[in-house]
C-alpha cells in the first residue's frame, strides 16, 4: 500500500505500450523480457533494474490476454525521470522481439504527462468553484465593477509626446515597449495590467515614437489585417523594431480577450524571423540559419512542444511532441525545419525525409542508423 501511494506522489510520466506475441505469455513472461533485453542497450543511469531499485521508475504493469494461441496486452511503465529519459526508455522497449519462447512486437503508444492530467483537473474544478462564485454577483454588482473598471483604466492612460499619444504610464521609465495602432489598444492592454504601450494613432508613425524605439526594447503589436502590416512596414522604415506579434487573423489588439493577449505576446517572434513579410532582404547563410534554429530549441527546452518552420523560420504550427509524427505525415512541402524538445528517432528521420524537410532539430539523437544526404540532423 505504501510503495503505491509513493509511486502516485512521485510519478511524471506514465510510458503505455500495446504488447501483441505470437504465442501463450503470461505477466512475469513480459516484465522478465522488458528487463532481460533492454539490459546493457542503454547506459548504467538508464538501466531497469537499476532505476527501479532508486525508485526512478515504479513497478511495470501488465494486462494481457490470449486468444487464438496469441497474446495481446498493455505494458504500463511509471517514471520520475526528466522528460528526455522517459522518452529514451519508452523507445528502448521497441526493441524486444521475444517474450519467452514466443515473437513479439512491443510498440510505445503514448507517454502520458501525470503532472498536466493533474493541472487539467484543477483548471477544471478552479471553473465550477469560479462560476459558484459568478452565482453569487448580481447584475448590478457586475455592472458597478465593470464602470470602476473602466473608470481606473481612463485614469491611467497618459500621453507621451508633443502629439499627446495615448500612451500606458510606464511607457517613459520602462525599458521594453510595445507599440501598437490606437488609444483602444492601449485601454484594452491596460484593463489586462500591461501599462507599457503606446499608440501611433494610424499609419504615419509619429517622429517623438521613432525616437523612442531606438532607446527602448521594442514590440510591435498589430492587428491582425491588412491595416496592422502597413503600421508594421512604417514603423520599421523610421524606428528600430525588435519584436512582432499580431492579433489573431481578421482581429484587432483592441478586441482580443486576455488570453488571445498573452498568447500574442507570448509567441512574438524576433524581427529578423518575419523580414520577409515586412521588407526585402537577403536570405540568411546556412550557418546563422543553424545558430538561429539552435536557439529557438533553446526556447522550447522543458515546454514538450514542436514547431514546424517554413524556409525563412517563421512558425507554420506548433503541436505537442507526442502529435509530432502525426502531424508530419500531413505536413505540406512549405515545411523546412522542425524543432522540438525531445529526442529524434529513426522514425523521425525517414517520415522528415519523405516529406522533404531540411532540418530536424532537438536535444539527442538515438540509434540513427540511416541519414538522409538532404536532411541536416541538428541536435544540442
Amino acid at each position: 500500500m505504501g510503495k503505491g501511494i509513493e509511486e502516485l506522489t512521485t510519478t511524471k510520466y506514465l510510458i503505455h505500450a500495446q504488447i501483441n506475441a505470437n504465442g501463450i505469455v503470461e505477466k512475469p513472461d513480459v516484465v522478465g523480457a522488458v528487463f532481460g533485453q533492454t539490459e546493457g542497450l542503454l547506459s548504467n543511469d538508464l538501466d531497469l533494474r537499476e532505476l527501479q531499485k532508486t525508485g526512478r521508475i515504479g513497478r511495470i504493469r501488465v494486462v494481457i490476454h490470449s486468444n487464438g494461441g496469441k497474446a495481446k496486452g498493455e505494458i504500463v511503465i511509471p517514471s520520475s525521470l526528466d522528460r528526455i529519459e522517459t522518452a529514451i526508455l519508452a523507445a528502448s522497449l521497441e526493441t524486444i522481439n521475444r517474450v519467452g519462447p514466443c515473437e513479439a512486437t512491443i510498440k510505445t503508444t503514448k507517454v502520458e504527462d501525470v503532472r498536466a492530467v493533474k493541472r487539467d483537473q484543477v483548471v477544471s474544478r478552479a471553473k465550477e468553484i469560479y462560476k459558484g462564485m459568478m452565482a453569487e454577483v448580481t447584475p448590478e454588482s457586475m455592472k458597478m465593477i465593470e464602470e470602476v473598471k473602466e473608470a481606473m483604466r481612463l485614469h491611467e492612460i497618459s500621453d507621451f509626446g508633443e502629439e499627446k499619444l495615448p500612451a500606458g504610464p510606464t511607457v517613459h521609465t520602462s525599458d521594453a515597449i510595445l507599440v501598437v495602432e490606437g488609444r483602444s489598444d492601449v485601454l484594452n492592454l491596460l484593463k489586462y495590467g500591461i501599462r507599457n504601450a503606446v499608440a501611433v494613432e494610424g499609419v504615419n508613425i509619429p517622429q517623438s515614437v521613432a525616437d523612442l524605439t531606438k532607446t527602448k526594447t521594442v514590440t510591435a503589436f498589430v492587428d491582425g489585417d491588412r491595416g496592422g502590416e502597413l503600421i508594421l512596414k512604417e514603423l520599421m522604415q523610421v524606428g528600430k523594431v525588435d519584436y512582432v506579434t499580431r492579433a489573431p487573423k481578421g482581429k484587432e489588439v483592441e478586441e482580443l480577450e486576455k488570453e488571445e493577449v498573452m498568447i500574442a505576446l507570448r509567441d512574438k517572434a524576433p524581427v529578423e524571423q518575419v523580414f520577409n513579410k515586412v521588407k526585402t532582404k537577403a536570405q540568411p547563410k546556412v550557418e546563422d540559419k543553424v545558430l538561429l534554429l539552435k536557439n529557438i530549441l533553446k526556447d522550447l527546452e522543458g515546454t514538450g512542444n514542436c514547431e514546424l518552420l517554413d524556409d525563412s523560420l517563421n512558425v507554420l504550427k506548433k503541436v505537442k511532441v507526442e502529435e509530432l509524427y502525426d502531424e508530419l505525415k500531413n505536413t505540406g512541402k512549405n515545411t523546412y525545419a522542425v524543432v522540438f524538445d525531445g529526442v529524434i528517432s529513426q522514425r523521425l528521420v525517414d517520415i522528415s525525409s519523405s516529406k522533404g524537410i531540411k532540418n530536424l532539430v532537438a536535444f539527442k539523437a538515438s540509434n540513427i542508423v540511416k541519414k538522409p544526404d538532404k536532411l541536416r540532423i541538428i541536435t544540442k
